[in-house]
């Protein structure tokens, strides 16, 4: 799944090329691309209609473009989802799940989606701190690249659960944006391990890791994101190249670009871990 770096890149596309144009009308060509939108193909196509889109916003993870009409559009990406822009009459991507035309005949919004584990879904706009996110998020916290956000208070979240350092990372609750692969290169940079109690978690490390993760994912929003396939693009389908880049997370039995210690792989969550043995030594467990 694309994390925040990625979304950021595909978000700022979309602002520069839908935010101030009126939708003429939408196209479902593929109806579980729409399955989290409850009303239907036809509500969603109906409401959409004649709106404008003022902004395409972002928390985290999480996109969506801002409407006129005080909803939005929020947009799960999935693992293969991709907002294109495309002139009108350009041949059907094969994968082509909804068409978003505009009323000035320019540039049309396509969802392209392969594997249709990403969808659209219209939602109303709700305030959550200080904020207006749509309701199907209004849960998330703020991400380390929002200027609202507060390291103190994210630290202290952190802290407060009784869980593995990496785990807590991806707790969308506690601090969002940051996903598998900037995790553990936060994690490689501020040199902890990925199964660290948070609990044992002093506040400099605390802050250091989100120091750390701030900075891996400001990198990769430089680089346009990390792309491992043709799948991850932004609205130009364009790939962005910061895997060239990553420390550990991919790079197991290589050695490590600090010390030259092979990096490990590990199960974790279903996913994988990576990490070298010697900068970010296994914590000791202690004697009950």
């Amino acid at each position: 799944m694309p994390e925040l770096p990625e979304v950021e890149v595909v978000r700022a596309g979309l602002q520069a090329h839908v935010a101030g144009r009126t939708i003429a009308d939408v196209e479902v060509l593929h109806e579980r691309a729409i399955r989290r939108h409850l009303p239907g193909a036809a509500d969603f196509t109906g409401r959409l209609a004649g709106v404008r889109v003022d902004a395409a916003r972002r928390r985290g993870k999480y996109l969506w473009l801002e409407l006129s009409d005080g909803a939005a559009v929020l947009a799960h990406l999935g693992m293969s989802g991709q907002m294109l822009m495309q002139p009108e009459g350009t041949p059907d991507e094969k994968h082509l799940r909804v068409r978003l035309r505009f009323a000035d005949g320019g540039p049309e919004l396509r969802f392209v989606d392969q594997r249709t584990f990403g969808g659209l879904a219209l939602s109303d706009l709700v305030s959550s701190a200080g904020a207006l996110l749509p309701s199907a998020i209004a849960h998330i916290a703020l991400d380390p690249m929002d200027p609202a956000f507060d390291p103190a208070v994210a630290v202290r979240a952190l802290r407060s659960r009784r869980t593995e350092l990496k785990r807590a990372l991806l707790d969308q609750t506690l601090v969002s944006g940051i996903g598998n692969i900037y995790a553990d290169e936060a994690l490689w940079r501020s040199k902890l391990h990925w199964a660290r109690p948070t609990e044992r978690l002093t506040a400099a490390q605390g802050r250091s890791v989100l120091a750390a993760a701030t900075e891996v994912m400001a990198d990769a929003l430089t680089a346009g994101g990390t792309s491992f396939d043709a799948l991850y693009v932004n609205v130009n389908g364009q790939s962005g190249y910061f895997e060239r880049s990553l420390n550990v997370y991919g790079q197991a039995d290589r050695p490590c670009r600090r010390c030259g210690t092979a990096v490990l792989r590990e199960p974790f969550m279903n996913r994988s871990s990576y990490f070298c043995p010697r900068c970010q030594p296994r914590p000791r467990v202690r004697a009950s």
